[in-house]
């Protein structure tokens, strides 16, 4: 028999090289290189893993499903990469592979509560209100507060169409601090200072607007050296007399029209005349000027007060101005000495001292009276 040649055994893909049968395993050119074991991780998203490429192998044996494979560059410089499977029922794993460094680092920051956050900010807000409340409150206070109340309700229920328009500056409504005015709360008040010199009749001459029940002088209210050490005290002082809060004001048992004082040249008052002008301007504070024509009597007079001053002839008691005829002839006897030689500068200069005051305060609402003159004629009408 001839023989028949022997068959070429050759492996078939897929096929044992003995039986024939498809074996269940790959071939093993198709087999993949052994990798390091697998980590789970969390699935990769756009945000932990930009600029990731994925790459897709060829798929297994010709069968569907395949893989992807991610590759990330973290901030420090670690790599890591990813697979993707995809199974044949359509589910999915995620595997990490860790290819640099071995510290895991978190790339999404956890997100944080707002809550606290703003409990603080509305805890310190509440607390600076409650900062800037108090300190508005201390700043007016309640005395203050109740003081602008009351002269509100007063200027709306007084009327005041009476008064003419040129009269308006100089007529005001005062609200006392120690009392209360009650009827008299609408009855207008005008304010005015006497400015004179010593020894010029200006004692006499308040005690002449004193007689009327409707006006009030405080007298020569500085004197006190206190009183008018400086601007600031001297327009406190005022300020109190022009507010009918001065001690004599309250004892008027009629309701005051007309409140002032009397103030001397040589009592701060031209050493600070520029304030005083514009705080008389500002109040509408009127001005009367009162001097003596008779410059020699008024020095005759000051000597003999200055020798009174110290020698106390009334009962060991001095008295600037007296109110009975027995107190003036006791005060007459004494008869002073004048020096010849200095007496014409001497009046002149006191000449030169009043033109200048007069000069400098002239801005003000004013009238200039003279001693001699009401002496002669107290009936005589000023406007």
């Amino acid at each position: 028999s001839q023989k028949r040649p022997k068959r070429k055994h050759t492996r078939r893909h897929g096929r044992h090289p003995t039986s024939g049968r498809r074996s269940s395993l790959p071939p093993p050119a198709a087999r993949e290189p052994a990798r390091p074991p697998a980590t789970r991780a969390p699935p990769l998203d756009a945000t932990s893993c930009q600029g990731a490429r994925p790459a897709r192998s060829p798929p297994r044996g010709g069968g569907g499903g395949g893989r992807r494979v991610f590759l990330c560059f973290l901030a420090d410089g670690a790599m890591w990469g990813a697979k993707g499977e995809e199974k044949a029922g359509g589910a999915c794993e995620e595997w990490s592979y860790q290819l640099g460094n071995k510290d895991t680092l978190s790339l999404k920051a956890p997100k944080k509560s707002p809550l606290a956050l703003r409990m603080v900010v509305l805890t310190m807000t509440m607390i600076c209100g409650v900062f800037i409340c108090s300190m508005c409150m201390k700043q007016l206070g309640s005395d203050s507060w109740s003081r602008i109340v009351k002269i509100q309700v007063a200027e709306q229920s007084c009327n005041k169409s009476l008064i003419p328009p040129s009269e308006v500056q100089f007529v005001h409504y005062p609200q006392p601090l120690n009392y209360s005015r009650k009827e008299c709360t609408c009855t207008p008040v005008r304010f005015f200072a006497i400015i004179s010199s010593q020894r010029s009749g200006s004692g006499w001459f308040e005690t002449l607007l004193n007689s009327h029940i409707n006006v009030s002088s405080n007298g020569e209210i500085f004197s006190k050296k206190e009183r008018r050490i400086n601007i600031s005290s001297i327009i406190k002082t005022m300020d109190m007399v022009y507010n009918l809060d001065w001690n004599s004001s309250a004892s008027k048992n009629e309701c005051t029209a007309a409140a002032g004082f009397k103030w001397m040249l040589n009592q701060g008052l031209v050493a600070n005349q520029a304030a005083v002008v514009d705080y008389f301007n500002q109040r509408g504070v009127s001005v009367i000027f009162l001097f003596r024509r008779n410059l020699l009597r008024q020095m005759v007079s000051q000597l003999a007060n200055n020798h009174d001053r110290y020698l106390k002839q009334l009962k060991g008691k001095h008295k600037a101005h007296v109110h009975t005829k027995d107190e003036a002839n006791i005060l007459a006897k004494y008869k002073p000495r004048l020096n010849t030689t200095t007496l014409m500068w001497s009046l002149k200069q006191a000449d030169d001292y009043t033109r200048k005051a007069l000069e400098n305060l002239k801005s003000v609402r004013h009238i200039t009276l003279y001693y001699e003159d009401l002496v002669q004629n107290r009936t005589v009408s000023y406007s």
